[in-house]
C-alpha cells in the first residue's frame, strides 16, 4: 500500500515541475558531460594562449629586424653621400680620405677562342673583334687604324725622334739593395731547399735561374744558359770543383762580379733584352687629331671611363730594324704590399722599395706589315698551367719564338689588346695574369713599326682614386667624376655578338 500511494504522488508532481524546469538528465550523465566540457575548454584556452604568444613574438621580432635595418640604411646613406666622404673612426683621427668603392670596371668577355663580336668604334663603320685566347684574355681587331693613320703616327714619331729602347742598369740599385737589407746568408738560406748548408746541383740550377732572371730585368742583358755557364766557370766560384756551393763560394756570385765579367766580355745588341728604338707621343688637348682619335677609339673599345684613359701613359711608338726583337716579358708586375705603382706612387705618399708599371690593359697597333718575322708571341697562352712547358727557354724569342703557343702576325692597321690583370671578382683590378707573358719575335726581313697604348690602373682602389683627385685638383667635398662611368661608353650597342 505504501508503495502504491507514493507512486501517484510522484506522478502528480512531475507535470507541474516539467512546466517550469527543463528536463534534466540522470545525475550520472550530467556529471560525466560536465567534466568533459571543462577539460576540453581548458585545453583549448591553453593552446590558444601559447599560439597567440608565439605569434606576438614573431611579429615583434619582424618589427625589430625591420627597424634595425632601416636605421642601418639611414646611417649608411647619411655617412656616404659622395665618393669623397671621409669615414669616421672613433679610435684615431684619419690620416687619409677614404673613397667608397662604387665603380666597376667593364671587362669584355672572350666567350671562346675564335668568337667574333661586332664593335662600333667610329661612326658609320663596324669592326669585328675576334677572341685569340682566354688565358690571357686576348682580342684582335683588323683595320683598327687606316693606312693614313698609320702613316701619320710613324711620321710624327720620326719627327720627334726615336731613342734606344735597351734596358741598362738603373740608378739607385745600391740604395735599393741596402733598403732591402738582404745579406748573402739570407739569400743562401732561401735557395738552400733542404737546409744542409750547401747548394746542390738542382739548387745551384735554381739559384742560377734566379740570378739569370734578375740580370735580364735589371741590366737589360739577355743571358742564355750557355752564357751563364760561361760566366759561372769564369768566376770560378766552385773552388773545390765538387758541384756544390758553400756559403763562402756563394758569396763570389755577386752582382758586382757579374758586372765586371760582362764589361770584360762586352755586350752585343743581340744580347739586349730589347733591341729597338722608341718615342712617346702626347694624346691630350692640342695633340694631332689622329692621336686624339686613336685615344677616343681605345676608350670605346675597352669601355673604360675616359678619365682612366686620359691619365694613362702617352702613346709609345717603336721601330724594330732587321734583327730587332723583344724577349718575352710582362707589361705589368705583381703588386705586393711593399710595391707601389709607378703612376700613383706620388699620390700614395708612401716609401716602398719597389715600384712597377701597373698597366691593366695593353693595346698594340701594327703600323706596317712586316716582310719577315716580327710576330708577337704569347709563349704560354691557354696553357693548362703556367709551368706547362718543355725544357725550352720560351722567354728567348730569338731562338724559340716558333715554339710559343700563339703568334700574331703583324698586319698594317690591325690592333690586338689584352688584360694584364685578372678581375678581383668585385669589379676592380685583381692579381697579375701570368699568362699575359709576351714578346716580339726577331725581325728577319724589313722593318717593324708598332705603337702601344697602356691603360694604367692601380689595383689599390684607394690609391687610384687619390691619384685621380690629385691630378684633377678636385675639392674633397665634390664627387670624383673621374671614377664615374660614361653612359655612352657602356651602352649595349657598342659590342654585339655575331
Amino acid at each position: 500500500m505504501t508503495d502504491n500511494q507514493e507512486t501517484p504522488d510522484a506522478e502528480d508532481t512531475t507535470p507541474s515541475e516539467s512546466a517550469t524546469l527543463p528536463r534534466l538528465r540522470p545525475p550520472c550523465e550530467r556529471l560525466s558531460c560536465h567534466k568533459s566540457s571543462v577539460c576540453s575548454r581548458s585545453y583549448f584556452v591553453v593552446v590558444m594562449v601559447f599560439f597567440h604568444v608565439y605569434i606576438i613574438n614573431v611579429i615583434a621580432l619582424l618589427f625589430y629586424v625591420h627597424y634595425s635595418s632601416g636605421q642601418e640604411d639611414a646611417n649608411r646613406s647619411g655617412d656616404a653621400p659622395s665618393s669623397n666622404h671621409q669615414r669616421p673612426d672613433s679610435g684615431r683621427p684619419p690620416s687619409k680620405p677614404e673613397f667608397l668603392r662604387d665603380v666597376s670596371l667593364t671587362r669584355i668577355e672572350g666567350i671562346r677562342v675564335g668568337h667574333v663580336q661586332k664593335v662600333s668604334l667610329v661612326p658609320g663603320k663596324v669592326h669585328e673583334m675576334r677572341t685569340l685566347s682566354l688565358k690571357p684574355l686576348l682580342f684582335e681587331i683588323p683595320d683598327f687604324l687606316s693606312e693614313d693613320e698609320c702613316r701619320v703616327v710613324m711620321q710624327l714619331a720620326q719627327l720627334k725622334g726615336l731613342m734606344e729602347s735597351q734596358l741598362m742598369v738603373q740608378d739607385g740599385q745600391e740604395e735599393l739593395a741596402k733598403e732591402l737589407n738582404l745579406s748573402p746568408e739570407e739569400i743562401f738560406n732561401l735557395l738552400d731547399i733542404n737546409q744542409d748548408g750547401q747548394l746542390q746541383l738542382h739548387e745551384v740550377y735554381v739559384s742560377l735561374l734566379t740570378i739569370l732572371t734578375h740580370s735580364r730585368v735589371r741590366d737589360g742583358i739577355w743571358l742564355t744558359p750557355e752564357n751563364l755557364r760561361e760566366i759561372y766557370a769564369g768566376l770560378k766560384a766552385d773552388k773545390d770543383d765538387d758541384g756544390l756551393l758553400s756559403l763562402e763560394e756563394f758569396r763570389l756570385l755577386s752582382n758586382d762580379a757579374f758586372q765586371r765579367f760582362l764589361m770584360q766580355q762586352g755586350v752585343k745588341r743581340s744580347q739586349l733584352v730589347r733591341n729597338s728604338r722608341h718615342t712617346w707621343l702626347y694624346q691630350g688637348k692640342g695633340a694631332h687629331q689622329v692621336l686624339q682619335d686613336i685615344k677616343t677609339r681605345v676608350t670605346r673599345l675597352t669601355r673604360l671611363p675616359p678619365t682612366l684613359v686620359d691619365l694613362s701613359e702617352p702613346l709609345q711608338v717603336v721601330r724594330y730594324e732587321e734583327g730587332g726583337h723583344y724577349h718575352a716579358h710582362h707589361d705589368s708586375g705583381p703588386v705586393y704590399p711593399e710595391t707601389a705603382c709607378t703612376h700613383t706612387r706620388l699620390a700614395a705618399n708612401i716609401s716602398t722599395p719597389f715600384e712597377t708599371s701597373c698597366r691593366y690593359i695593353t693595346v698594340l697597333f701594327y703600323l706596317n706589315s712586316v716582310e719577315g718575322g716580327g710576330e708577337t708571341a704569347f709563349p704560354v697562352a691557354d696553357n693548362r698551367t703556367y709551368d706547362e712547358v718543355n725544357d725550352v727557354d720560351l722567354l728567348d724569342t730569338r731562338r724559340n719564338c716558333k715554339k710559343s703557343n700563339l703568334r700574331v702576325k703583324p698586319t698594317k692597321g690591325t690592333a690586338v689588346f689584352w688584360y694584364n690583370y685578372l678581375s678581383d671578382g668585385r669589379g676592380w683590378v685583381g692579381e697579375q695574369d701570368e699568362y699575359a707573358l709576351h714578346g716580339g719575335c726577331m725581325v728577319t726581313q724589313g722593318t717593324k713599326w708598332v705603337a702601344n697604348k697602356w691603360i694604367n690602373i692601380d689595383p689599390d682602389y684607394q690609391r687610384q682614386a687619390r691619384y685621380q683627385q690629385l691630378v684633377s685638383q678636385q675639392p674633397e667635398d665634390e664627387d670624383d667624376e673621374g671614377l664615374t662611368l660614361n653612359p655612352d661608353i657602356q651602352s649595349s650597342d657598342v659590342h654585339q655578338d655575331l
